[in-house]
């Protein structure tokens, strides 16, 4: 690797890791909230805590709730999006640059190297290293799980299974599959508690 390709990799995952850092829930909270949603439900720093705590601010305020969740996506699938489709970086150099927003989301230096899970984040990496179909295929998955069942975690590890039976199908270039895993092992870690039980199947209420 000559020192312009050295270069332009430093900048590029320096870059997407200070997007992925970005605390755009907690900033959600306290500008328009007015309240810390690290107080709310599991204390994550992410957008399900911006909807719960919307939820107790005033009825109608759950936007911002989907506000934070798409500028979480946002700030994974842009400089992913940039670097691999429009500056061509399709090589073994896109894996550290692709998974510095999840990094930088779990360990922001925002947040005192504290962070969230990394849910939303790996939906935006993955629209900007598939043109948005593996994250579809993802979320979809994922949607399943939390309708089958009640963990969080068990849902999301099916959400990542489907983008990796989604590349697997498409016979994607190997450093995808790399990120892929890598990405995987970090989601999976993050909802390690979860994951130490079963997952519960959801029971449908009597309508009456």
């Amino acid at each position: 690797m000559n020192w312009p390709s050295a270069l332009q990799l430093l900048a590029w995952t320096a870059t997407a890791f200070l997007c992925g850092a970005i605390p755009f829930s907690v900033l959600i909270g306290r500008l328009i909230l007015r309240t810390d949603i690290r107080a709310y439900g599991d204390g994550n720093p992410g957008a399900t805590n911006v909807l719960r705590a919307s939820a107790s601010a005033h009825p109608g305020a759950k936007a911002w709730g989907l506000l934070a969740m798409v500028l979480d996506m946002a700030k994974g699938a842009l400089p992913v999006a940039i670097a691999y489709e429009i500056l061509n970086i399709r090589d073994f150099r896109i894996a550290p640059i692709a998974l510095a927003p999840v990094l930088g989301h779990m360990a922001s230096p925002f947040l005192r190297w504290r962070g969230g899970k990394g849910v939303a984040v790996t939906g935006g990496i993955w629209i900007g290293l598939t043109q948005g179909i593996g994250a579809i295929v993802g979320i979809v998955l994922m949607s399943i799980g939390y309708a089958l069942q009640e963990s969080a975690g068990w849902a999301v590890a099916l959400g990542m299974a489907g983008i990796g039976s989604y590349l697997l199908a498409r016979h994607s270039d190997r450093v995808l599959l790399v990120v892929w895993i890598v990405n995987m092992l970090l989601i999976l870690w993050r909802h390690r508690d979860d994951l130490r039980t079963g997952p519960t199947i959801r029971h449908r209420r009597n309508v009456r």
